[in-house]
């Protein structure tokens, strides 16, 4: 088992020697890489990744404490509300059921 000092993730290079704890872009450019390789023509971002799972988690009904603390914002936070998007304002109505 490894010191608590330890990085749970590690980067390898293309030797396959460790160089160290993943930094916060880490995930950015893995994701950008990943898709440039599977051909996808969109632009991702680390932010990408905030998006879909702030907006699929609201979408099917998680609570808001718990999409906060596993995407990293404060638990009130109003920042987080702009990464909700909805896909559909029919579907996603906030009136349907009510009656």
């Amino acid at each position: 088992m490894g010191r608590p000092s330890t990085p749970g993730f590690v980067g390898i290079d293309r030797h396959g020697h460790v160089i160290g704890g993943l930094v916060p872009d880490s995930v950015t450019r893995a994701v950008k890489r990943i898709s440039t390789r599977a051909g996808v023509p969109i632009h991702w971002t680390g932010h990408s990744l905030r998006i879909g799972l702030a907006s699929t988690g609201r979408k099917r009904g998680k609570d808001a404490i718990a999409i906060a603390d596993q995407g990293g914002w404060a638990r009130c936070s109003c920042s987080m509300l702009g990464y909700m998007q909805r896909e559909d304002g029919w579907d996603d109505n906030a009136s349907t059921g009510l009656t």
